[in-house]
């Protein structure tokens, strides 16, 4: 038997860190949903989305692994020292709430998918998830944890062997690709609303400023007590530049293959209802096959099992740093209990929203709304502190990073309020 590739794929795995995974888990199950939407509904005419998002996920996420590699702080307690107190509450408190809607409609997809693949009760497969998620994440070493979401990360190619399953038009594929399609219609307009909320979350940027932290402790390079700054060598950034750019790459490109997949198949057959990735997934089976379908399914679990986590310890992450108690996943539960229970606890309350009657699904759209607030001054925040030569000293932005990053601020800024407008009227 040949082990080359093998271990090859153990040599990328160990030389990949927190920005591939940042963005595998942004391709969570409510994401795949409005991939799958987008696909279903207008075919291949938003695929032009997948290189116009790109560099903007890209510089973003590049700036908050930077802010803190450099500061040794996650991105909340950066602000926290330099900002105001009342913009970070406010902040965080509805960076909880997003991420707490966001990890209830991802249970809900989770066990949804795993009830159509091997059957068994609905409420057995939320409840069993939900619990394995809690254990792995509190209970799991750090060096052990993060080396099972590497591999998890890797679920996310079912979405390309769906594609290449399907029967697919790649002369029409690549001139949607590459030639931008706009129509001036509400559902359009909103679309792009959701994909660009579900594409620059600001869990995303709390995530990885944090996990950068993390590797920095784990590798010697800063004190487990938070003291003193880290030794960050110009080498050291360019490799995690790298991570995060391979990382965004890689969600788009599952992004894309998602959308070609459903569009070919879904949307050809006039099918353009869907409202939740299982549903996508249960849809595909008559008109792709059982193979394609367990791939799309399959996905759904492994991605969630990736992304939930990584939802929980976001919002650990900003509660535990702003109320100055200890955290990190490096550290043992005893070490860090309150981190730990806050973990747990968003874990649970997303999980008890489907008990509550809430409907994941639109509840989802409320959380687009909420990313829309929040995205913006978040991230122009980010960009002022990452031109700060105070607290970046040598790694500020360059002037093509505030560029972008100033170009995504406007775009969400307007998109944030495209979609609170529509919301407000009902339309």
């Amino acid at each position: 038997m040949d082990v080359r590739p093998l271990k090859t794929l153990k040599w990328l795995l160990g030389n990949i860190g927190p920005g591939f995974i940042t963005g595998a888990a942004d391709d969570d199950p409510s994401g795949i949903a409005t991939y799958s939407q987008t696909g279903a509904i207008f075919g291949y005419g938003q695929l032009w989305l997948v290189w116009f998002t790109a560099p903007f996920m890209i510089v973003i996420q590049r700036m908050c692994g930077r802010i803190g590699m450099v500061t040794g702080k996650g991105l909340e307690g950066v602000i926290l020292e330099h900002y105001s107190r009342r913009v970070l509450y406010v902040t965080v408190l509805l960076l909880v709430i997003a991420n707490t809607i966001n990890i209830g409609a991802d249970l809900v997809a989770m066990a949804s998918s795993a009830q159509m693949l091997i059957g068994l009760p609905f409420l057995f497969w939320l409840i069993l998830i939900t619990g394995s998620i809690i254990i792995l994440e509190v209970f799991v070493p750090y060096r052990t944890y993060s080396k099972i979401l590497k591999y998890l990360a890797l679920t996310l190619f079912s979405y390309v062997l769906a594609a290449l399953v399907v029967r697919l038009d790649w002369g029409m594929v690549f001139h949607a690709t590459l030639v931008p399609h706009l129509e001036l219609s509400a559902d359009y307009l909103l679309n792009i609303v959701a994909v660009l909320g579900t594409t620059i979350s600001p869990y995303l940027f709390f995530w990885q400023a944090s996990q950068e932290v993390e590797e920095k402790k784990v590798n010697g390079q800063i004190s487990d007590t938070n003291i003193g700054k880290p030794c960050v060598t110009r080498r050291g950034v360019v490799e995690m530049d790298w991570d995060t750019v391979g990382g965004m790459f890689f969600s788009q490109i599952i992004m894309f293959f998602i959308i070609v997949t459903t569009a070919a198949t879904l949307h050809a057959s006039g099918i353009t209802t869907i409202q939740t990735a299982s549903q996508a997934a249960e849809a595909l089976r008559p008109l792709a096959g059982d193979l394609a379908y367990l791939l799309f399914a399959a996905g759904i679990i492994g991605t969630g099992l990736l992304a939930v986590p990584v939802l929980a310890g976001a919002s650990a992450y900003a509660v535990a740093e702003t109320a100055g108690i200890m955290e990190g996943l490096g550290k043992k539960p005893r070490r860090a209990p309150g981190f730990y229970a806050l973990i747990a606890t968003s874990t649970l309350i997303g999980m008890s929203l489907n008990w509550f009657g809430i409907d994941p699904i639109t509840a989802l759209y409320y959380t687009a709304a909420l990313n829309g607030l929040i995205a913006p001054p978040l991230m122009a925040l980010v960009i002022m502190i990452a031109n700060r030569k105070d607290i970046m000293g040598q790694f500020v932005n360059s002037r093509s990073s505030n560029f972008l990053g100033w170009m995504i601020v406007l775009i969400m800024t307007l998109a944030g309020a495209a979609l609170i407008i529509n919301l407000a009227t009902g339309q």
